[in-house]
């Protein structure tokens, strides 16, 4: 299953955490859109940054 992943939300003022988890999805401008496949490492990343990020499953 692959998941549509939108940064909705701006790095400024977010702690190192965040800011790398954000990068390790393959974000770096708000808006910016990328297509990954759910695997552990993308689901645990998104839990940290749930909060900024927009995501949508596709089939």
């Amino acid at each position: 299953m692959k998941l549509k992943i939108v940064l909705r939300r701006g790095l400024a003022g977010k702690d190192k955490a965040k800011k790398e988890a954000v990068r390790s999805l393959g974000l770096k401008k708000v808006g910016e859109t990328v297509i990954l496949e759910k695997n552990p490492m993308v689901c645990g990343n998104l839990e940290k940054v749930k909060h900024l990020v927009c995501v949508e499953e596709l089939s």
